[in-house]
């Protein structure tokens, strides 16, 4: 059997946690270029300053990431003095702000550290980076070296936008049903079982938490609640996410994200809607699939209570839609990596099934 590594997250929570900076980055170099987004690096920027005063670190520049992680700007970072010149990337803000500074690091060969700014997703500490085409629409997964370490400053956090946790609670309810469902016909060995066990601890702390999570994030509150819900959404799946993507296996994401993918292509929900909001209804379509009822009806409660989608029209999606989304789906690694028993027929199924039965929750 070939040899292969896992690099797992390594990171920093808590209130003043950018005060670890110097300590932890001291091997790496002393030149950081920060790429991010607009928001992002302004409400991070105090704090990291005040983190590296009086240290050897020096910020040279702060740069917006382009808006999307895109190949395109991706490449635009890399042509840049300042990134060029830098010894390690600071990679801050959301899911695409971070994707992006790991596309460019690997690129580049440098070291990334990730500073997420809000709860949203598990990028800050995955070795995936997810790809956008220049209108938006999915085009496919690039692979990383992962962040060295992820930095998760609470009161940043807190202050973010309350819909990017709502969103980024949805995306995270995925995890556990699709590396599940991806894996179950296989023998796994060591590195992708211990991925799989682990995926279990992602729903309940979600479920336990998320409403009192939320209601923290709109008070702007760095609670217990709140950073248990952001450690679920990070880090927890983040670790599941590194352990269950290898060269010959794939169970990190299944027909919950391949439904997301196939929808950046229909026009009318495009924009509309947060990629965790979509992923949720994504979600019960992989219960339906999956012939998990309870879980479904555990779910799609749980949905309707705290405004996520439980049937298609809550995504501005129809059943005409339907066909192209199926038609995008089998062009993702999902579809590549999907069971034997997935076929675009019951998958349709599932889809308008899934609509079907939130439908019941909707009308409560």
């Amino acid at each position: 059997m070939s040899h292969y590594k896992v690099l797992l997250p390594n990171y920093s929570v808590g209130s003043g946690c950018y005060e670890d900076i110097p300590e932890i980055t001291k091997y790496y170099g002393k030149r950081a270029v920060v790429i991010g987004g607009k928001t992002a690096m302004s409400k991070a920027k105090a704090a990291l300053l005040d983190a590296i005063n009086g240290s050897d670190v020096k910020i040279t520049d702060f740069i917006w990431f382009g808006g999307d992680s895109s190949y395109e700007n991706g490449d635009k970072l890399k042509e840049m003095q300042a990134v060029q010149k830098a010894d390690m990337i600071f990679a801050v803000g959301g899911g695409r702000a971070c994707d992006t500074g790991k596309y460019v690091a690997d690129q580049l060969s440098k070291p990334v550290f990730t500073f997420p700014t809000l709860g949203s997703n598990c990028a800050a500490c995955t070795a995936i980076s997810v790809i956008y085409n220049s209108d938006h629409s999915f085009k496919e997964y690039y692979y990383p070296e992962p962040a060295v370490h992820t930095f998760i400053d609470m009161d940043i956090v807190a202050d973010s936008p309350a819909d990017y946790l709502w969103a980024g609670i949805g995306d995270a309810l995925s995890k556990e049903p699709e590396a599940v469902f991806s894996s179950k016909d296989d023998d796994l060995f060591h590195t992708p079982l211990l991925g799989v066990q682990l995926s279990h601890s992602c729903t309940k702390p979600l479920l336990r938490y998320g409403k009192k999570a939320l209601e923290d994030c709109r008070a702007k509150k760095a609670s217990f609640e709140l950073e248990q819900v952001t450690l679920d959404i990070i880090i927890s799946t983040g670790i599941v996410s590194n352990l269950v993507s290898g060269e010959d296996y794939y169970y990190n994401s299944s027909l919950a994200h391949a439904f997301y993918n196939g929808s950046t292509v229909v026009e009318n929900s495009k924009g509309k809607h947060l990629h965790g909001e979509i992923v949720s209804f994504g979600v019960l379509i992989q219960l339906v699939y999956a012939g998990k009822p309870d879980q479904f009806d555990e779910i799609a409660a749980f949905n309707h209570s705290f405004g996520l989608p439980v049937c298609l029209s809550d995504l501005d999606i129809t059943a005409e839609d339907i066909p192209q989304i199926v038609e995008r789906a089998k062009d993702t690694e999902e579809w590549r990596h999907k069971p034997a028993d997935v076929t675009t027929e019951k998958f349709m199924d599932a889809i308008f099934n899934a609509d079907k039965r939130g439908k019941t929750f909707a009308e409560l």
